[in-house]
């Protein structure tokens, strides 16, 4: 890959992979845009030999074997309701993704190309449809406006691995002793799920909470702190934890924000995210953060905020 097409940390790009899904109506075809992060895929093939698995839901494809590793294949029309079209030719492929730590395949009617979008022209939302006669919970992060008119909508894929149960966040800390802090935390995340789970651990450390959903409002909630701490903000915003995905701002560029500003710069930033490619971590400390999450695991993030924490405190007293 050329130096030219490398995305670089604070330019606030992703990559998607646009595939998609045709439904049948009426007679009339219509083709369904849709995306996903290239740092949560792991690579896309042709569809193998599946092994069916006996009382699985309907939109379980099946299982197969990629180089050693048992993959499960989520039929992602299925999932949605909706009916492969009798009168379309598609050309079925995998789309094998990795979230937090765990490889999923996703079962799409074509696999079309790479797009770079920036953040900015992403407008968030998240909204649900049901269709009659099966259980459906479409949900879309985000949509972005494509050539001739048309949009791709950006699905939240890892909501559906948890919702298949496929994945669990780790809550427990009974094998971990929770240290206690005072002051603030601030915390960014699009996902209200996610909020929820850092938003609770935080205050089991004893922090109040500000809540951003994107790196735009949490430089709104930095600057509403400084008008009241000024140059001693240090004092009380303790720690910043981002996502990496957000629309409008990713946690990259809000970082190297943050970095950039003399009086936050030394406030431990963590990186609390699904994506769980090693480039994203070299990303992650290139943007200038303490720590990088794959979310979310209670005894690794409550010992990973606070090293962060006292890391920074030591190398203040050095200085």
């Amino acid at each position: 890959m050329s130096e030219k097409n490398v995305l670089k940390v604070g330019s606030n790009e992703m990559e998607l992979v646009d595939f998609r899904i045709y439904k049948e109506d009426k007679g009339e075809i219509y083709e369904g845009i849709y995306g996903v992060n290239v740092s949560k895929v792991r690579e896309i093939i042709k569809l193998p030999n599946l092994t069916k698995l006996p009382g699985a839901p309907k939109y379980i494809d099946g299982i197969f074997d990629l180089r050693g590793v048992v993959i499960p294949v989520v039929n992602l029309a299925k999932w949605m309701g909706i009916k492969k079209p009798k009168n379309k030719t598609i050309s079925p492929r995998i789309i094998i993704t990795e979230f937090n730590n765990v490889l999923i395949g996703f079962a799409v009617h074509e696999a079309r190309r790479i797009r770079r979008v920036n953040w900015e022209d992403i407008e968030p939302t998240n909204f649900t449809s049901n269709e009659e006669g099966a259980f459906t919970q479409t949900k879309i992060t985000g949509v972005t406006k494509i050539e001739n008119g048309e949009v791709l909508l950006i699905l939240d894929l890892e909501s559906i691995i948890e919702e298949l149960g496929l994945y669990t966040p780790s809550t427990d800390i009974t094998q971990v002793k929770v240290e206690k802090f005072k002051g603030t935390a601030l915390i960014l995340d699009d996902s209200s799920t996610a909020r929820r789970l850092v938003k609770n651990a935080m205050t089991e450390m004893g922090f109040n909470v500000v809540e951003a959903v994107d790196g735009v409002e949490g430089l709104k909630k930095l600057d509403e702190m400084l008008s009241v701490f000024g140059e001693n903000i240090e004092d009380e915003l303790r720690i910043i934890i981002s996502d990496v995905e957000m629309p409008q701002m990713d946690g990259f560029t809000f970082a190297s924000r943050v970095k950039a500003d003399k009086r936050l710069k030394n406030i431990p930033l963590v990186f609390n995210s699904s994506i769980s490619d090693h480039f994203s971590d070299i990303r992650g400390k290139e943007a200038g953060a303490d720590a990088y999450l794959t979310k979310f695991d209670a005894s690794v993030f409550y010992k990973e905020v606070a090293s962060a924490i006292h890391g920074k405190e030591n190398s203040l007293q050095t200085v």
